[in-house]
């Protein structure tokens, strides 16, 4: 059975790093970030269609990687990051969303904590409320009761203390 993992949390946590840290260490896939490549190609600021198009074809890369994996797959973001970032930019988050998040199967999220520098980015909207985030994040796997480890520590320390929480999950 094909243990999945997401990757979660606020922006410049490291998610991606972490990802493609772990998507090596477990010889396994990494499902890529897909807001990233949309938002770099967009000229416009984004609206709601933009975030539902992104969180649709985020979900199609995650059962085309989940095709061709075996034991363990990374996904460097899931709908819980699509839910919050709707919520807070729009007020709102499609019923769709919610409904395929309420769905929504991990064996394990990583959620990654606030603990590394700010790096500043095109993309990035909220260096000032991480806070507020990281706790959006932690409330909502709460509040589902999905397995979930905080994830801390700066370079190979994060990565070891993912794979250290992975592995006691496994």
């Amino acid at each position: 059975m094909l243990k999945k993992i997401a990757i979660t949390g606020p922006e410049s946590t490291g998610k991606t790093m972490l990802s493609e840290a772990l998507a090596i260490h477990y010889k396994t896939s990494c499902v890529p970030e897909y807001a990233r490549s949309y938002l770099g190609a967009l000229n416009r600021p984004y609206e709601p269609r933009d975030v539902e198009i992104i969180a649709r074809r985020q979900l199609k890369l995650l059962e085309k990687y989940e095709k061709n994996s075996q034991e363990i797959l990374i996904s460097d973001t899931e709908l819980i990051v699509i839910k919050i970032w709707f919520e807070h930019a729009f007020k709102t988050c499609p019923s769709w969303i919610l409904k395929k998040l309420d769905k929504q199967q991990y064996s394990l999220y990583l959620l990654c904590d606030i603990d590394l520098p700010w790096i500043p980015d095109p993309q990035r909207e909220h260096p000032h409320l991480r806070d507020y985030f990281f706790n959006l994040y932690k409330t909502e796997l709460d509040k589902r009761k999905w397995p979930y480890v905080i994830i801390t520590g700066k370079e190979y320390h994060r990565v070891n203390n993912a794979i250290n929480a992975i592995d006691k999950q496994l």
